[in-house]
């Protein structure tokens, strides 16, 4: 579903990322992972058609994310982290406008429309004005209008951001029912144990290169580190300058 070569991003001088080397597969589930401005955003944008990149190649759903743009964008959803909605129409007005963004017919992006309404707790605030709705409504609202064409891809920038815990295990549950229908999800999260127990796979950026990918399992066996947590294995192998930083501070204080 995903097969990035070289894929690297410049800006000016300064490499976002370099070289990236990936593939994932459909119906899979994969968690990419790094610290704040590792790369992931960037990343994300470039595979789903939205930003160019300076070298390398992507294949997105079977498509040159280069030279055919629009027909990734076609077959993909994406989510970023700040979502832009135009806070002018209702929640019910947003999502026909996305139905009618990807050509959904009416009658069939109404009812699907109705069925995310409902399952993401936004029913009786769907004819209100989205510039009513708090944080956790506008998340709610952006994520409904990316399934709304039911995508065979999902780009998700952090998509349980300022949920609260019953809507963020509604959105883990569907992610996972999601996959298991045979659609691939590429999530981009900080919470380490949503993707140790949600991913089948994750990639971990930092400083704009893929230092590790693999089943958790996987990842244990490479670091020969036992039983270690997912989040034990990112600090392995992206925090040694902060730890030792921590350990100067605390041993000065």
């Amino acid at each position: 579903m995903i097969e990035a070569k070289e894929l690297g991003k410049d800006y000016g001088s300064l490499p976002a990322v370099k070289g990236l080397n990936l593939t994932v597969l459909p119906g899979e589930l994969f968690g990419f992972l790094g610290p704040n401005g590792a790369g992931k955003s960037t990343t994300i944008r470039m595979l789903a058609g939205l930003l160019k990149p300076s070298r390398g190649t992507a294949i997105v759903a079977g498509f040159d994310v280069l030279k055919e743009p629009l027909e990734v964008k076609r077959r993909i959803g994406y989510m970023a982290e700040s979502p832009y909605l135009y806070t002018k129409l209702t929640g019910r007005e947003f999502l026909s406008f996305m139905g009618d963004l990807y050509g959904v017919k009416p009658a069939v992006a109404s009812e699907r429309a109705d069925r995310l309404l409902a399952l993401f707790e936004l029913a009786d605030k769907a004819d209100e004005l989205v510039e009513g709705y708090s944080h956790g409504m506008r998340q709610k609202l952006a994520l409904a209008g990316t399934l709304l064409h039911e995508p065979q891809l999902l780009f998700l920038d952090e998509p349980t951001s300022g949920l609260d815990p019953r809507s963020a295990r509604v959105v883990k549950d569907l992610l996972v029912g999601l996959a298991e229908r045979g659609h691939t999800v590429f999530l981009s999260t900080h919470i380490l144990e949503i993707a140790q127990h949600m991913c089948h796979r994750v990639g971990i950026v930092d400083r704009g290169e893929l230092v590790a990918v693999g089943s958790l399992e996987e990842l244990r066996r490479e670091a020969r580190a036992g039983q270690a947590s997912l989040e034990e294995l990112f600090l392995q192998l992206t925090g040694g300058a902060e730890a030792r930083d921590l350990a100067t501070y605390l041993e000065g204080s």
